[in-house]
């Protein structure tokens, strides 16, 4: 039962570390331009396109 009184603590602020990580992340706009992102997975980069043609 000892063990619940330092694990119950490490939890909490593991917990609310991770929140403030979350905020941080929004408030820094990490999360604006997704669409963008998942087209530029398929857009060709052409310099790589020029030197497979040489």
């Amino acid at each position: 039962m000892n063990i619940l009184l330092v694990l119950v603590p490490a939890s909490l602020i593991l917990g609310g570390l991770a929140l403030a990580a979350f905020i941080w992340t929004l408030r820094s706009n990490q999360y604006d331009d997704l669409q963008g992102d998942a087209h530029r997975l398929f857009i060709d980069d052409e310099s790589a396109d020029n030197s497979a043609q040489q």
